[in-house]
């Protein structure tokens, strides 16, 4: 075996047993969402073209209409269309070599992932990229279950400062038509009022800590998982072919197959390259992302935590000061349930 096949840096190929880890997904269900990821991606095909027997015709079935000849038809004059009719059976012909190829690369890729589910081929691993691949995933979660939580927390402290805001109202209504309580009435109003216009602040607090990991849950981490699905594909991809040159190579060295081979070769040397790129791309993401991750997380812990706290003790001034040390503007009071954050 030549070493263009073997050389894998930073990766060892493993071999699937039964008795694997297939993930927390059942048997069934992983393979069939698998199989469905392979599927997935079809040939691009941007221009019509007419193929006889449809989706999987040939094309010798590619009929030219120059070639449809009836007993009351002729062409008395040469016509532009005649050339046209050859761009268009060059379309369809590309378009059929396209299909053909993306044919050929899904049945080898579902041939693979079968294989490797079921214990008869081996896989390239990269096991500290694929540990952190799983690391990001798990963060993921836990962080998305921060924001549903930030979230509720946010609808149900608005429920509470809207009625705050009520209950003033009503004390203040009350303190003008009850002389014999005018002053505890009144200093009820005014507590109720500080205390809706302190939530306001720290809604905005909280508001702004639901945005920023909003932002990075489900843009920042979703992007690099983004890759991280294209770099999964193309180990598949690059397996697929791998097994398919090593089943040529133990084969007999005919001259047909030692053409088959070359363009095996080749194939596999395409592949190869395309998921180093990506496993190289996904490394740097996976980098820039734990960075990018610590940077966000300290601000908006140390803001979530300073505002809440500052909230909680009555400390108006500290929850201002929070507000203005990390440059939240508030939306004026009065809109239908308003974000309370104005544009950054």
């Amino acid at each position: 075996m030549s070493d263009g096949i073997m050389s894998k840096a930073a990766t060892m190929e493993i071999p699937i047993s039964s008795n694997g880890d297939t993930g927390s997904l059942p048997e069934d269900d992983g393979l069939e969402q698998d199989l469905q990821q392979v599927m997935v991606s079809g040939p691009n095909l941007n221009e019509t073209s007419i193929v006889s027997g449809g989706y999987g015709g040939t094309a010798e079935g590619i009929i030219p209409t120059s070639t449809i000849k009836g007993s009351g038809l002729h062409q008395p004059h040469p016509s532009p269309a005649v050339g046209g009719e050859e761009v268009v059976r060059g379309i369809a012909v590309e378009k059929f070599d396209i299909v053909k190829k993306w044919g050929i690369n899904t049945y080898k890729c579902t041939k693979q992932l079968i294989s490797e589910r079921f214990g008869r081929g081996s896989r390239t691993v990269d096991l500290e990229l694929e540990t952190q691949i799983e690391l990001l995933r798990e963060t993921k979660r836990k962080y998305e279950c921060v924001l549903q939580l930030a979230r509720a927390f946010t609808n149900h402290f608005y429920s509470l400062v809207q009625t705050q805001h009520a209950l003033g109202d009503a004390f203040a209504d009350l303190s003008q038509k009850s002389p014999e309580l005018q002053e505890e009435f009144g200093y009820n109003a005014e507590t109720q009022k500080l205390l809706c216009k302190n939530g306001e602040t720290l809604l905005g607090a909280v508001n702004f800590f639901v945005s920023s990991i909003n932002t990075l849950v489900n843009k920042t981490m979703e992007d690099t998982l983004m890759t991280v699905k294209q770099y999964e594909t193309a180990r598949l991809e690059y397996d697929a072919y791998r097994t398919d040159l090593e089943e040529l190579s133990m084969g007999p060295r005919d001259a047909s197959t030692l053409c088959r081979l070359d363009a095996a070769q080749s194939q596999f040397q395409s592949h190869k390259d395309k998921y180093e790129k990506l496993r190289a791309d996904v490394a740097i993401k996976l980098k820039f992302l734990e960075e990018n991750k610590i940077k966000v997380m300290h601000k908006q812990l140390l803001l979530f935590h300073n505002a809440i706290s500052a909230y909680f003790a009555g400390n108006q001034q500290q929850l201002e000061q929070t507000l203005k040390q990390f440059n939240i503007k508030l939306k004026t009071p009065g809109a239908e349930k308003p974000s309370w954050l104005e544009e950054q």
